[in-house]
Order: structure tokens, then sequence, then C-alpha cells
């Protein structure tokens, strides 16, 4: 018996590979097993290849599996381009209709499967991914009811005969599969989790679900990869709670229209990429220009221009810090799992009302799209601050129609912000620059008193936990630094790095900008070499570490941006041969 399988299905867009890795991995979910899924996919809607690699394990995992185990093949494509991927011991279950053939370099065992007749002899070729689960199941020794409770579920609204079709197509691959068992090498059955069903989604349903948690009732978006599915989320739950989503016509409306919400007090928010928060640079100077509350999601994917945008890539990074035109106060947080994705999700809309300015939560495709298994998540950990949001009546002395000072001059630098409408809490709001009551002022002291104001809100910002932190050494050999989804990948290299007696501390930031200068440098300080990971050519990352911390002759870039997700390995060899290099010079 095996601790943990990985498993692959393969094939054209558009053949319902998503959906047969769906079905597959709900159903291990239920039987407890934790998970970490990836797909790739083609920037098209039909036809280029695709697959879903799900890694199964009776521990936590949270990274992509090195090699593979098995690999369903609808077509002889998938076996071309993903044979690298496997062991001797491993498997191919190929279609019989794809003719399929092992490559010279691949010495992995092959059986090819009447999927697509199978599937018509019962009844339509749409079938063919139901025996290739069924075959599956037989091939792990999985007991196919948990298989049947899903089927059931995914089509009882087409039909007890539809149903009772999917489920034969199943038990039929099932009974292929068992006719070859005896000519297979191997083991591909896992041990029992002895766990119950634990929660199971992808980066962007986190995201989605922190915001509501958070109070947020209003989304304004333009669907774009991979941030669509944030949107799909809201728009299935956000009206539950009262709340509203909208389709706007671009980018920039999206932004416009969560600042108007934002500034009649909802907590509000949009969602994008790349190419999408180019088109709201201007707005989101505006939400910093007049200190409205706003937060947007940027789900990096690969660039530049359309570039590969159903591709993994940390891109974007230099353009969050430093994209808007003039100095504003901006906070830029990044989550390191779905789990934190939750949790940071709910943090931002604390911090966009607390210090009245945009937030931008930074994901990449890997963390949005990836579906991974989630422990418990706790909506009360997270409580919701609104800041200085007054909410009720304006006390005034009787006469007194001034305007009220919105944006007075405060030792924090943040200002008292009443509901429009509020009695006593009339003033204007402009982009321009304005005095205390917003009235546009180019009045030179005043321009520096109202800058100095805005930028003094997040000076020393410092959120509760700017990074996290694996720092079992008080003077290790290597610190690795990454964000976002590497740090899957690089917890579990630093694990086999240790196991040959490097000394590996580890830092995945959260907090971005303002950048936790003391807390990173008091970790470089305590390491021989300091090994940069992340997806992009220039290593922006590095860069904000160099323009931030002292490191001397530490820094070396391990950068990744063929639009594939690390994988542990490469963290393992990266980290070997600089341990090696360490070794020769002492």
């Amino acid at each position: 018996m095996q601790s943990q399988i990985s498993w692959k299905v393969g094939g054209q867009q558009g053949e319902g590979i998503e959906s047969t890795g769906e079905l597959f991995a709900t159903a291990m979910n239920r039987k407890g097993y934790h998970l970490y899924g990836y797909r790739h996919f083609s920037s098209r809607i039909k036809g280029g290849h695709t697959n879903n690699k799900i890694r199964v394990s009776t521990q936590p995992v949270h990274a992509i599996s090195d090699d593979l185990d098995i690999l369903i093949a609808f077509d002889q494509e998938t076996i071309e381009l993903n044979h690298q991927e496997m062991r001797k011991d491993s498997i191919i279950i190929a279609d019989t209709k794809a003719k399929p053939e092992k490559p010279a370099d691949c010495d992995t065992q092959l059986i090819d499967l009447p999927f697509t007749s199978t599937a018509k002899e019962l009844g339509t070729a749409l079938m063919k991914n139901m025996v290739a689960v069924g075959a599956t199941a037989a091939l792990m020794h999985l007991d196919t009811n948990v298989f049947e409770t899903i089927i059931t579920h995914m089509f009882e609204k087409k039909g007890e005969k539809v149903v009772s079709m999917n489920i034969e197509a199943l038990n039929e691959g099932y009974r292929l599969m068992q006719d070859q068992l005896d000519t297979i090498e191997g083991d591909f059955e896992l041990e029992d989790s002895n766990q119950d069903a634990h929660l199971y989604m992808i980066g962007n349903d986190a995201i989605g679900l922190g915001a509501i948690t958070a109070g947020s009732r209003f989304m304004a978006a333009y669907p774009i990869t991979p941030a669509s599915e944030i949107m799909e989320y809201m728009i299935e739950n956000l009206p539950k709670v009262g709340g509203a989503v909208v389709q706007t016509e671009d980018e920039i409306a999206a932004a416009n229209m969560a600042i108007g919400a934002s500034y009649g007090g909802v907590r509000a928010f949009t969602a994008s990429a790349g190419p999408g928060l180019s088109l709201m640079m201007e707005a989101i100077g505006l939400s910093g220009m007049t200190e409205t509350p706003l937060v947007v999601i940027n789900t990096q994917r690969g660039g530049p221009s359309t570039g590969l945008p159903t591709k993994q890539e940390q891109s974007d990074l230099m353009q969050m810090i430093y994209g808007t035109h003039g100095d504003i106060p901006k906070i830029v947080v990044a989550p390191t799992d779905a789990k934190d994705a939750f949790y940071l999700t709910m943090e931002a809309f604390n911090l966009a009302e607390i210090y009245q300015c945009p937030v931008i939560v930074l994901s990449d495709l890997q963390l949005s799209l990836g579906k991974q298994t989630v422990e418990q998540l706790d909506r009360d950990a997270v409580s919701i601050e609104r800041g200085e949001l007054i909410q009720g009546d304006i006390e005034r002395e009787e006469g007194d129609k001034s305007y009220f000072r919105r944006y007075a001059l405060t030792e924090s630098g943040i200002s008292p912000r009443p509901i429009p409408g509020l009695k006593g809490g009339i003033h204007h709001v402009t982009g321009v620059e304005h005095n205390e009551e917003g009235k546009t002022s180019e009045d030179a002291a005043n321009r520096q008193q109202q800058m100095e104001k805005r930028m003094r809100k997040t000076e020393h910002l410092l959120i509760e936990d700017p990074v996290e932190a694996d720092m079992p050494h008080d003077a290790a050999d290597i610190l690795y630094i990454g964000f976002i989804s590497t740090k899957g990948a690089i917890q579990e290299g630093k694990a086999r790095l240790e196991d040959q007696g490097i000394k590996v501390n580890h830092l995945q930031i959260r907090q971005l900008y303002p950048f936790p200068k003391e807390t990173i440098q008091k970790a470089v300080d305590q390491a021989t070499k300091v090994v940069v990971v992340e997806h992009n050519y220039q290593g922006q990352l590095a860069s904000i570490l160099k323009m931030n911390v002292n490191l001397g002759d530490k820094l070396i870039n391990q950068t990744k941006y063929d639009g594939m997700p690390f994988l542990p390995h490469e963290i393992e060899e990266k980290g070997t041969e600089i341990a090696k290099s360490l070794k020769e010079m002492n």
C-alpha cells in the first residue's frame, strides 16, 4: 500500500477532462484523503491539450508531486507530453481508440482499454470519462459506492436514465481493469486515510468566501482568466446575503463602481488579472487620493499583453507596488495558500477601511485555480473593523454651515469618514488635490500637508503576521524566501534538504508593501545564502528585497517563467548545489 498517489488525466480541451478529475478528486476527498490539484489548460475554449493532475495523500500536501503514478490518456498527445513524469513502476492507461504507443524513452507500463467504444455501446461516447474513472477505481482497489453517490448527485436533474447509464459506464470500466490486474506490476492501493472529508476548494472560492464573511456586499468585475471564478462564486452566493454583483463593460468601470459603492459605506471590491489591473491603475490612484477604501484582487498570470493567460506567473509585483502615478498610501498583501486566502481577504477589507486606502490582494494562477484540501475555516478568526467610519448624525453648532473636515490633518493621517447623507457630514470629494474640507486647492503648503497626511497612514504599517516563517535554525545554510503559491514546493524541498543534513530556514512573505524590512533583515542575518524563489524573469521579489534589506553577497535567484509551477525536486536540486558549493568554500 502507498501513503500517496499522483494521478493525472489528459486529452483535448472540451472532452470532459476537468469533470473527470473533479469526479476522482471529490471521491478521494470524501474518503478523507488530503489533495492538491493543478489544471494545465489551453487559452482557447475547445481543443488543445489539457490535463488535470491530482496528488492524493494520507497526510497534508501543499505542492504538485514531482512524478506521476497513474496517467489516464484519452489521446497519444497526452502520452507524448506527460510520460517524462513517470517512473518504471508507474502506469499509463490509454484509450484503445487512440492506438497508444510508448515513446522510445518511456519504460513505464502501458495498457489500453476501450474507453470510447465501451461508452458508445452503453449509450454515448461522452461517458468515456466514467469508464476511465471506473478503471482507476479498480486499479487502486477503491469501492465504487462513493463514485456512484457523486454521479447520482451530478446527473439527478437529467433523470434516472442518465444516472444509471453513467453508473453502468463506471462499473464497466471497473470490470475492464479487473481483467487486467494480473498483468500489472506495481502497487497502486492507498493506505486508509482514517479521516473525515475535508474542505476542498480553489483559491478563488476561498477569496470569495472570505469577502462575503468580511461583510462585502458588492462586487464589480469584468471576466478574465484566472479571476473569473471569483465573480462566478460571488454571483452564486452574494445574493443569498443581500449583496449584488455587476459585470461591467471593462475593468476601468469595475474599479470605479467599487470605489463608488465603498464611498456609500458598502464593503466593495473588484478582481482581475494583469491586463485588467493595468486598466485600473488610474482608479486605484483615485482611491488613494480620495481616501476611499478599495479592495482589489489580482490573480497573476503569464504576460505581457495576452501572454500566457492560462499559465502560472508572478510578474505583476512591481506593477502592484509602483504602478500608480504619483504617491499614494497603498497596501499589498499575498496569501500563501487557499486557507490563508480566506483569512487574508477578510483582513484586506479591514485594512482598506482602517487606513482608507487601496488594498491589493496578490494571488497567482496556481493558487487561484489549483484545488487543494483546506482545514476547517473559522469565520470568527478575523473580526470586522471599520476604522474611523461615522455612521450616525454629526453634532454641529446651530448655524454652522461649513463643510465637514473629511480630510482633517491628524497625527495618524487617518481622518474621520462619514457615510454620505449623514446630517452634518457634507463635504466635497475630488481626485484633484484638496484641502481638509475636500475643496480643490493648489496651495503649496496645503499640498505638502495633505501629501504628508496621506502617506503617514501606512508608514509603519505591519500586519499581525507579515511573513509565514519556518525558522528552526539560528544559523542556517540557506534561507528560502517566496510568496504566494511557491510555499508548498519550498516546504517540501526544504524537508528533503534537511534530511541531507543541510540547515534550511523558510519565509513566505504575506505583506509585500509596505515591506516588513526588520522582520526579513533578522531572518537574512541568520543565513549564509538567501534563495529567492519566484515565477518571473527579472526576479522582481529579489529586487524588492535588495531595495529594503542588506543582503551583502548572500542573494541567489531561483526564477521560473515557462508557465509551469515549481516542483519540489527543483527546490531540492538547487539547494543541494548551493550546499555543495558552500562546503567546497569551507
